[in-house]
């Protein structure tokens, strides 16, 4: 019997951390890091001089997923909150709207392409991204 109070009680600590979490849509590292591989992502389909990394890229999503999953977030809750159409749609957004402050047009690859390169050659996340 005493082998069953420490497990129940590490069962209800958890449970009691899943219910405290924010939504994800909060938790800054899963928001930012869904916006990078947007960013990555745009700059992809919008400049034919570079292209994602798949096997980074799918790497950098599974960490992320990863960092969720040990905040105490079910792959329920994680696969909801990346399937959701408006959130996706809202990161979409922000993602677009940050390239645009660093220099894209809509409609000129070549100032994605500028951009691209720029984010490649100073390391940043998004850059690491691509080749």
């Amino acid at each position: 019997m005493n082998i069953l109070f420490p497990l129940a009680l590490g069962v209800s600590l958890t449970a009691s951390v899943a219910l405290a979490n924010p939504p994800l849509r909060e938790v800054t590292h899963v928001r930012e890091g869904l916006i990078t591989a947007g960013m990555a992502i745009e700059l992809d389909d919008n400049c034919d001089d570079v292209s994602v990394r798949l096997l980074r890229g799918l790497m950098f999503l599974s960490g992320l997923k990863r960092h969720a999953s040990g905040l105490g977030y079910s792959d329920s809750a994680i696969d909801a909150y990346v399937d959701d159409d408006v959130e996706k749609a809202r990161l979409e957004a922000i993602a677009r709207a940050r390239l645009v402050e660093l220099g894209t047009v809509t409609g000129q690859s070549e100032s994605y392409c500028t951009v691209a390169r720029a984010q490649i050659s100073q390391g940043t996340p998004a850059g690491r991204l691509l080749r």
